[in-house]
């Protein structure tokens, strides 16, 4: 099982940019999904959740700017990043809670994808 993420850059702010993420590999079932970011020297803090019952929960500093969507049967999370900060400059990292074909356990695994640079230039 692993997570692709995709879609940083380099963007000037006020602009907008566009992050996806998609499991794959031997996976039973998908549950919660979301985006943490990590700026140098800084722990690395939650941006956005999707639950897999459709609730969505966001940090306050991103709250009206950016939009987390959640597709099961795709098995994708995207974050639409609007109205960018330079203070939004992160390495972003997808995660998901995964329950592997391989685990017999009943909870889920965490995963986490490669990490994503965002540079916001003011």
């Amino acid at each position: 099982v692993q997570l692709q993420a995709s879609g940083g850059g380099l963007v000037q702010a006020g602009g907008s940019l566009r992050l996806s993420c998609v499991a794959s590999g031997k996976i039973f079932s998908l549950g919660d999904m979301g985006w943490f970011r990590q700026a140098p020297g800084q722990q690395r803090e939650l941006v956005a959740w999707a639950t897999s019952g459709g609730k969505t929960k966001y940090a306050d500093s991103v709250k009206g700017r950016f939009t987390i969507s959640r597709d099961g049967a795709k098995k994708t999370v995207s974050l639409q990043m609007n109205s960018l900060k330079p203070e939004d400059t992160a390495v972003y990292y997808c995660n998901a809670e995964i329950w592997p074909q391989t685990s017999s356990s009943s909870l889920p695994s965490d995963f986490w994808g490669q990490g994503t640079q965002v540079t916001v230039s003011s």
